[in-house]
Protein backbone atom coordinates (compact mmCIF):
# COMPACT_ATOMS: atom_id res chain seq x y z
CA UNK A 1 0.00 0.00 0.00
CA UNK A 2 1.34 3.43 -0.94
CA UNK A 3 1.97 6.24 1.53
CA UNK A 4 -1.08 8.12 0.29
CA UNK A 5 -3.26 5.03 0.31
CA UNK A 6 -2.34 4.36 3.94
CA UNK A 7 -3.14 8.01 4.68
CA UNK A 8 -6.69 7.35 3.52
CA UNK A 9 -7.12 4.38 5.86
CA UNK A 10 -9.93 5.06 8.29
CA UNK A 11 -10.94 8.25 6.50
CA UNK A 12 -14.19 8.85 4.66
CA UNK A 13 -12.49 7.45 1.59
CA UNK A 14 -13.27 4.01 3.06
CA UNK A 15 -16.97 4.76 2.52
CA UNK A 16 -18.46 2.33 0.02
CA UNK A 17 -20.98 3.40 -2.58
CA UNK A 18 -24.40 2.27 -1.22
CA UNK A 19 -25.91 -0.62 -3.12
CA UNK A 20 -29.21 1.28 -3.26
CA UNK A 21 -27.77 4.03 -5.48
CA UNK A 22 -28.84 3.67 -9.13
CA UNK A 23 -25.82 2.93 -11.35
CA UNK A 24 -26.32 6.14 -13.33
CA UNK A 25 -25.90 8.26 -10.20
CA UNK A 26 -22.85 6.50 -8.72
CA UNK A 27 -20.36 8.86 -10.47
CA UNK A 28 -22.09 11.84 -8.84
CA UNK A 29 -21.98 10.17 -5.43
CA UNK A 30 -18.26 9.50 -5.93
CA UNK A 31 -17.71 13.05 -7.16
CA UNK A 32 -19.15 14.47 -3.92
CA UNK A 33 -17.20 12.08 -1.71
CA UNK A 34 -13.86 12.78 -3.41
CA UNK A 35 -14.63 16.50 -3.55
CA UNK A 36 -15.16 16.63 0.22
CA UNK A 37 -11.81 14.91 0.77
CA UNK A 38 -10.04 17.40 -1.49
CA UNK A 39 -11.71 20.38 0.17
CA UNK A 40 -10.87 19.36 3.74
CA UNK A 41 -7.29 18.44 2.83
CA UNK A 42 -7.53 14.68 3.36
CA UNK A 43 -6.30 14.43 -0.23
CA UNK A 44 -3.53 16.98 -0.61
CA UNK A 45 -2.77 19.53 -3.36
CA UNK A 46 -0.89 17.88 -6.19
CA UNK A 47 -1.60 14.38 -4.90
CA UNK A 48 -2.24 11.70 -7.55
CA UNK A 49 -5.74 10.28 -7.69
CA UNK A 50 -5.05 6.69 -8.67
CA UNK A 51 -8.11 5.08 -10.16
CA UNK A 52 -7.24 1.59 -8.92
CA UNK A 53 -6.92 2.77 -5.30
CA UNK A 54 -10.18 4.72 -5.49
CA UNK A 55 -11.89 1.71 -7.07
CA UNK A 56 -10.79 -0.50 -4.17
CA UNK A 57 -11.72 2.02 -1.50
CA UNK A 58 -15.21 2.73 -2.79
CA UNK A 59 -15.95 -0.80 -3.97
CA UNK A 60 -16.89 0.29 -7.47
CA UNK A 61 -15.69 -0.39 -10.98
CA UNK A 62 -13.18 1.80 -12.79
CA UNK A 63 -15.72 3.46 -15.10
CA UNK A 64 -17.70 5.49 -12.48
CA UNK A 65 -14.45 6.46 -10.75
CA UNK A 66 -13.10 7.85 -14.00
CA UNK A 67 -16.36 9.68 -14.71
CA UNK A 68 -16.32 11.22 -11.21
CA UNK A 69 -12.76 12.44 -11.77
CA UNK A 70 -13.77 13.97 -15.10
CA UNK A 71 -16.57 15.85 -13.35
CA UNK A 72 -14.10 17.13 -10.75
CA UNK A 73 -11.78 18.17 -13.56
CA UNK A 74 -14.59 20.30 -15.01
CA UNK A 75 -15.00 22.01 -11.64
CA UNK A 76 -11.28 22.84 -11.51
CA UNK A 77 -10.51 20.79 -8.38
CA UNK A 78 -8.76 18.05 -10.34
CA UNK A 79 -6.25 18.22 -13.17
CA UNK A 80 -5.52 15.54 -15.75
CA UNK A 81 -1.88 15.24 -16.76
CA UNK A 82 -1.19 13.40 -19.99
CA UNK A 83 0.33 9.94 -19.37
CA UNK A 84 0.25 10.57 -15.60
CA UNK A 85 -3.46 10.55 -14.86
CA UNK A 86 -5.53 12.65 -12.48
CA UNK A 87 -4.26 14.61 -9.52
CA UNK A 88 -5.56 17.28 -7.17
CA UNK A 89 -5.01 20.69 -8.73
CA UNK A 90 -1.79 22.32 -7.53
CA UNK A 91 -1.97 26.09 -7.77
CA UNK A 92 0.84 28.57 -8.23
CA UNK A 93 0.87 31.86 -6.33
CA UNK A 94 0.05 33.69 -9.56
CA UNK A 95 -2.98 31.46 -10.18
CA UNK A 96 -4.30 32.01 -6.67
CA UNK A 97 -3.90 35.77 -7.03
CA UNK A 98 -5.71 35.71 -10.37
CA UNK A 99 -8.60 33.70 -8.93
CA UNK A 100 -9.02 35.98 -5.94
CA UNK A 101 -8.63 39.21 -7.89
CA UNK A 102 -11.24 38.03 -10.38
CA UNK A 103 -13.57 37.04 -7.53
CA UNK A 104 -13.11 40.47 -5.95
CA UNK A 105 -14.07 42.29 -9.15
CA UNK A 106 -17.05 40.05 -9.91
CA UNK A 107 -18.45 40.27 -6.40
CA UNK A 108 -18.16 44.05 -6.53
CA UNK A 109 -19.89 44.06 -9.93
CA UNK A 110 -22.61 41.79 -8.53
CA UNK A 111 -23.45 44.23 -5.73
CA UNK A 112 -23.62 47.13 -8.17
CA UNK A 113 -26.13 45.14 -10.19
CA UNK A 114 -28.62 44.94 -7.31
CA UNK A 115 -29.28 48.66 -7.77
CA UNK A 116 -31.72 47.60 -10.48
CA UNK A 117 -33.92 45.69 -8.02
CA UNK A 118 -37.28 47.38 -7.37
CA UNK A 119 -37.34 46.17 -3.76
CA UNK A 120 -34.19 45.45 -1.77
CA UNK A 121 -36.12 44.14 1.25
CA UNK A 122 -35.99 40.40 0.42
CA UNK A 123 -32.29 40.62 -0.48
CA UNK A 124 -31.40 42.47 2.73
CA UNK A 125 -33.38 39.97 4.81
CA UNK A 126 -31.50 37.10 3.23
CA UNK A 127 -28.12 38.78 3.66
CA UNK A 128 -28.76 39.27 7.36
CA UNK A 129 -29.96 35.67 7.75
CA UNK A 130 -26.78 34.46 6.11
CA UNK A 131 -24.68 36.66 8.38
CA UNK A 132 -26.47 35.16 11.38
CA UNK A 133 -25.92 31.66 9.96
CA UNK A 134 -22.21 32.38 9.63
CA UNK A 135 -22.05 33.54 13.25
CA UNK A 136 -23.90 30.43 14.37
CA UNK A 137 -21.61 28.14 12.36
CA UNK A 138 -18.55 29.82 13.87
CA UNK A 139 -19.94 29.33 17.38
CA UNK A 140 -20.61 25.66 16.60
CA UNK A 141 -17.15 25.20 15.06
CA UNK A 142 -18.72 24.02 11.79
CA UNK A 143 -16.27 25.03 9.07
CA UNK A 144 -18.39 23.79 6.16
CA UNK A 145 -21.51 25.64 7.30
CA UNK A 146 -19.43 28.77 7.92
CA UNK A 147 -17.97 28.69 4.41
CA UNK A 148 -21.36 27.92 2.84
CA UNK A 149 -22.99 30.93 4.53
CA UNK A 150 -20.13 33.21 3.50
CA UNK A 151 -20.27 31.96 -0.09
CA UNK A 152 -24.05 32.37 -0.30
CA UNK A 153 -23.80 35.90 1.12
CA UNK A 154 -21.91 36.96 -1.99
CA UNK A 155 -23.86 34.80 -4.46
CA UNK A 156 -27.29 35.92 -3.32
CA UNK A 157 -27.06 39.23 -5.17
CA UNK A 158 -26.65 37.50 -8.53
CA UNK A 159 -29.53 35.18 -7.68
CA UNK A 160 -31.84 38.08 -6.85
CA UNK A 161 -30.98 39.99 -10.02
CA UNK A 162 -31.45 36.89 -12.14
CA UNK A 163 -28.02 37.32 -13.72
CA UNK A 164 -27.42 33.64 -14.44
CA UNK A 165 -24.06 34.04 -16.23
CA UNK A 166 -22.65 36.05 -13.32
CA UNK A 167 -24.03 33.56 -10.79
CA UNK A 168 -22.55 30.62 -12.68
CA UNK A 169 -19.10 32.19 -13.07
CA UNK A 170 -18.98 33.15 -9.39
CA UNK A 171 -20.13 29.68 -8.33
CA UNK A 172 -17.38 28.10 -10.48
CA UNK A 173 -14.76 30.40 -8.94
CA UNK A 174 -15.91 29.50 -5.45
CA UNK A 175 -15.71 25.81 -6.28
CA UNK A 176 -12.15 26.18 -7.56
CA UNK A 177 -10.95 27.94 -4.42
CA UNK A 178 -12.97 25.92 -1.89
CA UNK A 179 -9.89 23.96 -0.65
CA UNK A 180 -8.06 27.27 -0.19
CA UNK A 181 -10.98 28.76 1.72
CA UNK A 182 -11.10 25.68 3.93
CA UNK A 183 -7.39 25.99 4.76
CA UNK A 184 -7.84 29.59 5.85
CA UNK A 185 -11.08 28.87 7.72
CA UNK A 186 -9.35 26.13 9.71
CA UNK A 187 -6.78 28.69 10.85
CA UNK A 188 -9.50 31.20 11.69
CA UNK A 189 -11.33 28.63 13.79
CA UNK A 190 -8.12 27.70 15.60
CA UNK A 191 -7.48 31.37 16.40
CA UNK A 192 -11.00 31.83 17.75
CA UNK A 193 -11.26 35.28 16.13
CA UNK A 194 -13.94 35.62 13.46
CA UNK A 195 -12.95 38.15 10.76
CA UNK A 196 -15.46 40.68 9.47
CA UNK A 197 -15.71 39.46 5.88
CA UNK A 198 -19.19 40.88 5.27
CA UNK A 199 -19.16 43.91 7.57
CA UNK A 200 -20.99 46.98 6.28
CA UNK A 201 -22.22 45.47 3.02
CA UNK A 202 -25.88 45.08 3.95
CA UNK A 203 -25.95 48.50 5.66
CA UNK A 204 -24.49 50.19 2.56
CA UNK A 205 -27.08 48.48 0.35
CA UNK A 206 -29.88 49.55 2.67
CA UNK A 207 -28.70 53.18 2.34
CA UNK A 208 -28.65 52.81 -1.44
CA UNK A 209 -24.88 53.28 -1.53
CA UNK A 210 -24.20 50.51 -4.02
CA UNK A 211 -20.71 51.68 -4.93
CA UNK A 212 -19.62 51.58 -1.29
CA UNK A 213 -21.14 48.11 -0.86
CA UNK A 214 -19.19 46.98 -3.93
CA UNK A 215 -15.96 48.49 -2.60
CA UNK A 216 -16.45 46.75 0.74
CA UNK A 217 -17.04 43.39 -0.94
CA UNK A 218 -13.96 43.79 -3.11
CA UNK A 219 -11.89 44.75 -0.08
CA UNK A 220 -13.11 41.80 1.98
CA UNK A 221 -12.03 39.33 -0.72
CA UNK A 222 -8.61 40.91 -1.21
CA UNK A 223 -8.06 41.13 2.55
CA UNK A 224 -8.32 37.34 2.72
CA UNK A 225 -5.73 36.79 -0.02
CA UNK A 226 -2.51 37.06 2.08
CA UNK A 227 -3.90 34.57 4.60
CA UNK A 228 -4.89 32.21 1.78
CA UNK A 229 -1.37 32.31 0.31
CA UNK A 230 0.26 31.74 3.69
CA UNK A 231 -2.02 28.81 4.51
CA UNK A 232 -1.36 27.24 1.12
CA UNK A 233 2.42 27.61 1.45
CA UNK A 234 2.31 25.98 4.86
CA UNK A 235 0.15 23.14 3.54
CA UNK A 236 2.62 22.40 0.75
CA UNK A 237 5.57 22.61 3.11
CA UNK A 238 3.95 20.07 5.44
CA UNK A 239 3.33 17.57 2.65
CA UNK A 240 6.37 15.44 1.87
CA UNK A 241 4.97 14.67 -1.58
CA UNK A 242 4.46 18.32 -2.55
CA UNK A 243 6.98 20.98 -3.35
CA UNK A 244 8.23 22.70 -0.20
CA UNK A 245 7.65 26.14 -1.68
CA UNK A 246 4.73 27.57 -3.55
CA UNK A 247 5.63 27.57 -7.26
CA UNK A 248 5.69 30.94 -8.95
Amino acid sequence: MSQHASQYKGSRLDLKAPATIPPATIPYFLQEQIRDLIVDGTIRPGQPLREQELEQRFGTSRSPIREALRLLELSGLVTHVQRKGFRVTLYSEVQIRHLYELRAELEAYCLRQVASLPDLGPLLDQLRRLDAARDDAFARRDIRAYLAALRDFYLVGARHTGNAPLRDVLAKLYEQVEPLRYMLARRIFESGVKPDLTEGVADALERGDFDHAAQLARGHVLTALPGILEAYRDTLAQDAQAQPRLPR
